[in-house]
C-alpha cells in the first residue's frame, strides 16, 4: 500500500509542475517561456501523458499557438518540438487530430516564411509531417 501512496504522489508532484510550465508559457519574459517549453519538451519526451494531456490540450494548443506566432529563433523552435511531441502523446485519435488541425495553418505559416530563423522552420516543417503523419484523418 505504501508504495502506491508513493507513486501516487511522485505522479501528482509531476502534474503540478507540468501545470507550473504550462502557465510559465504565457510568462512575459521570452527566456522563462523557453525555459518552460524545454521542460515541456523533456517531460513529453520521457514519459506517457496522455490523460493528463487530454484534460488540458486545449489550454497547451493556445500556448503554443502564441509561442509560435509571437516568440522568434528558438521559442518558435521549441514550440514546433513540443508540438510534436504532443501529437505523438495525443495520437491517431479526434484529439491528436483536433491539436494538428488547430496549429496546422500557423506551422505552414512559419515555414514558409523566408524571414522565420531556419531552426524555426525546420522545427515546424518537422512538427507538420509528424502531425501530418500520425493525426491527419484528410488524405490530403
Amino acid at each position: 500500500g505504501s508504495e502506491a501512496a508513493t507513486e501516487q504522489g511522485q505522479e501528482e508532484e509531476v502534474e503540478d509542475r507540468l501545470k507550473e510550465h504550462m502557465d510559465s508559457l504565457l510568462d512575459k519574459s521570452a527566456k522563462a517561456r523557453q525555459a518552460a517549453l524545454q521542460s515541456l519538451r523533456l517531460a513529453l519526451s520521457s514519459k506517457t501523458l496522455s490523460e493528463f494531456l487530454l484534460e488540458r490540450r486545449l489550454t497547451l494548443t493556445d500556448s503554443l499557438e502564441k509561442c509560435l506566432k509571437k516568440g522568434k529563433g528558438e521559442e518558435q523552435a521549441l514550440a514546433g518540438t513540443v508540438l510534436t511531441l504532443l501529437c505523438l502523446q495525443m495520437g491517431s485519435g479526434p484529439e491528436g487530430e483536433e491539436v494538428f488541425r488547430s496549429l496546422k495553418p500557423l506551422l505552414v505559416s512559419v515555414l514558409t516564411d523566408s524571414t522565420a530563423s531556419p531552426s524555426a522552420r525546420q522545427s515546424c516543417a518537422t512538427a507538420l509531417g509528424m502531425c501530418c503523419y500520425i493525426a491527419a484523418a484528410d488524405l490530403e
